[in-house]
């Protein structure tokens, strides 16, 4: 969004996308970003429509447990990942052949994997894997029955 928005637009901007990535639930989310839209749509429709076209994305981590979000809220786990690699890869000129260069990246990332940061709720991660139900990071316990009254 902040890449189709002037430069002095940028701080009311990122703190609209604070509001909506930060909102205690799915809800609050959804009510900050259309209240982004209302501020930013009328004037800057390409950098609102960023967040309005693909919202469903933006807030589908409200859909996992609450203990994952600080998780799934980071941006690019997978850059931070490589980082490493690319930086030792440049400071080496590059890592010779094809095989050494594979050797060195799981080696790097070998080592790097033991300072990484733990999943809060492990348990759950099973959970979701199975394919059960939350609602605003909490569990469904009974999605089928849940459905079946609310259609009574």
């Amino acid at each position: 969004m902040l890449s189709a928005l002037p430069k002095t637009a940028h701080p009311g901007a990122k703190k609209a996308l604070a509001e909506i990535w930060n909102a205690e639930d799915k809800r609050h989310a959804l009510a900050a970003a259309k209240a982004c839209d209302a501020a930013y749509g009328a004037k800057f429709p390409k950098a609102a429509s960023k967040i309005t076209d693909d919202l469903d994305e933006l807030v589908a981590f409200f859909d996992f447990p609450a203990e994952h979000w600080v998780h799934l809220r980071t941006t690019n786990p997978i850059e931070s990942t490589f980082a490493t690699v690319r930086h030792r890869t440049k400071v080496t000129k590059g890592p010779g052949s094809r095989a050494a260069g594979l050797a060195m990246a799981f080696k790097l990332i070998e080592s790097a994997q033991t300072r990484w940061r733990a999943v809060n709720a492990p348990h759950l991660v099973a959970l979701v894997r199975a394919g059960a139900r939350f609602d605003n990071g909490k569990l469904v316990e009974r999605p089928d029955e849940q459905t079946s009254s609310t259609a009574a």
